[in-house]
This record gives C-alpha cells, structure tokens and sequence, in this order.
C-alpha cells in the first residue's frame, strides 16, 4: 500500500458495530460540525416534518438490523449529534427524491473485470473524506470510502471475501419507504458472495433508489444493481458500460434526471465505445458536450463535485484497487488483495 499526500484519510476501527460507528463519528465530527449541520440540506433532512418517516426507518432498521443501527448509534454518539437527526441524515435519499449524492461508474467486464468510479458528494466535503478500514468483531472486515456522518456502503468499497461495490444515486419519486437505502447498501459490505449482496438488495427494496455495480474476485459476472421503490433489476453487464445517476433498466416512472446525470451518461455512453480511452480517462474527462464527467465546477448545478475516483481490477485471484484524490497524479492509496 501507497499513501502520498492527499486529502483522504484512512481510519482503521475494530471491535462492536458500536465502536466502528463511534470510530467513524469520531473521525468526521470536526467536518460536520464546520460544515454539514449549517447546511441548508441538513435542515431540511432533519426537520420535523419528517419525524414519523424517520420513526418508522429507524423501527425497521433495528428489528432487521440491529447490527447496523448500533453503528449508527455509536456514529451519532461519536458526532455529539443528536441520534435521530443522523439517522435521518442517513435516509437522506428515502426522505427527499433529490439529494447531493451523485457520482459516475465505469463498467468493464470480462476476464479481467474492471469496475471504475467517480465519487460525487457536497464540495465543503473535501479534505474530509476517509477511507474506513473496518474489522468488525462478528462479520467480514471491509473498506470503504466514507463521507463524515455517514454510513459506509453507499460509495465504493469492497470487503474480505473479494467483493466490489460501486454506488450511483437515483432520484425516485414517491417513494414509500420502509428501510433505508443505505442501510442495504452497508448489507452489501457484509455479504460474503455476490448472490448473497444481490439478495440483501433485492429481497425487499422499499426505500430510495440506488444503482450498484457489483463483482467478485473469482466470479466472471459483473451486475448492474438498480433498486428502490420497492422494485429491483439485476442484469449482466456484457460489454463496457456507463452509468450515471438515473435508472437505466429499473421501472421508474418519474424519476429525476438532471442535467449533469443526462449530460455525464451520454458522455460516457460514447466514450466507453473507443478503445483508445481509458475508464480512469472517462472518468476525468471534462470535453462535454454539456456538463462534464469530473466535476470541479463551484457552481455545479447539482451542488456535487467529484471528491476521490477509484478503480478496482477484479481477477480470478483477488483484487487491484487504485484510489485518486486529485484529477492528475499517483494514486493516493493503491493496494492487492489475494482471496483465499
């Protein structure tokens, strides 16, 4: 492993799903404090109108599970922030259809499997960002790209049995939802096969939506998740591939697709056909027509810029993963990963 100088951090945290949450809120306090809670979105996430929503989330997410709500509690413990305004936080998608989380993914199939992505978050973000390094007492050790006050799973990551995830945003609406999005998402990071990870997303997808790009060191699929709404699509990706943030093969009628997701999918949709160009050179491509796929812009129209792009290489064998804080430059963090 590599570390050059970078604005992401790396936090390992062991032990009760508790301590990683508090190890996690601990990491992120200084960042939310500065920055999130005087934002505009955090009002309106926290406010009580959506109380009964929340209540309800929060309900199910302890009866189906209560590992993942004691590392919510011990994250709002570890934020000194009050528990049911960052769990609300964390249903930031179940509870409004538009939210600043957006990101791109490129989707390379094959014998080597390569799964590219640009992580898009709230720019006051930046310099904040960590790298979670969990090892869980009762559960699979994994890593993840985390947003102060957040729950791991819903950006990149990937776990001790080889398992990839890459995370997009959809912009559903009306929506009832019964579990977080999130939540299910964090699921995936604990699931020690790719049907297992399918499942959790599957099973009972009422909540926002999401689209995930999964693989697995040894396993030659690499799926296209969309969920949410109480629906899911799983399909084969079968040649290089694009995704932005709106649902491409899940029914969903309504959703949100805005500018820059319209703009940054059709410019990967013609990209991903010239075999001169690399999936990190897509991800940083900025040549438009339209909006760019790197987002750097103060006045990006979606409020999102892209805070750290990751490419994992997937293998019969194990996993090559590059991390990349800046647009130019070495990887941050770079690392192989054998499975047993």
């Amino acid at each position: 492993m590599s570390n050059n100088k970078n604005p992401i951090g790396w936090l390992v945290a062991s032990g009760s799903p508790f301590e990683i949450g508090h190890a996690m809120g601990q990491q992120g306090r200084a960042a939310v404090h500065e920055h999130l809670i005087h934002a505009d979105i955090w009002s309106k996430i926290t406010g009580p109108h959506h109380a009964v929503t929340v209540t309800r989330l929060m309900q199910n997410t302890k009866s189906r599970f209560p590992e993942f709500y004691e590392e919510l509690r011990g994250l709002a413990q570890g934020l000194g922030l009050p528990f049911q305004d960052v769990f609300a936080w964390n249903c930031r998608g179940d509870i409004l259809a538009s939210t600043p989380d957006g990101c791109t993914t490129i989707q390379s199939p094959g014998d080597i499997i390569r799964v590219s992505h640009n992580e898009d978050g709230l720019p006051f973000f930046r310099g904040h960002c960590f790298i979670l390094d969990a090892k869980p007492q009762d559960s699979l050790g994994f890593r993840a790209f985390c947003y102060p006050g957040s729950l791991a799973g819903h950006t990149f990551g990937w776990n001790d049995a080889g398992l990839v995830q890459a995370v997009n945003n959809l912009r559903l609406q009306n929506t009832a939802p019964m579990v977080p999005r999130m939540v299910l998402g964090r699921a995936v990071l604990a699931s020690a096969t790719l049907q297992g990870a399918v499942n959790a997303l599957t099973d009972d997808p009422k909540c926002g939506g999401f689209h995930m790009t999964l693989a697995q060191a040894g396993n030659p699929q690499l799926l296209s998740v969309e969920y949410g709404d109480g629906k899911a699509s799983v399909v084969g990706v079968e040649a290089r591939s694009g995704h932005a943030n709106h649902a491409l093969h899940l029914a969903a009628e309504g959703q949100i697709i805005t500018q820059s997701s319209a703009d940054r999918q059709s410019t990967a949709e013609r990209l991903v056909t010239q075999a001169d160009v690399s999936d990190l050179d897509i991800l940083r491509d900025v040549s438009g027509p339209g909006l760019p796929i790197r987002r750097d812009a103060p006045n990006d129209p979606d409020h999102e810029n892209t805070l750290a792009t990751c490419q994992f290489t997937v293998s019969k064998t194990g996993i090559e993963w590059g991390i990349y804080g800046e647009k130019e430059g070495r990887a941050t963090y770079q690392c192989e990963q054998e499975i047993a």
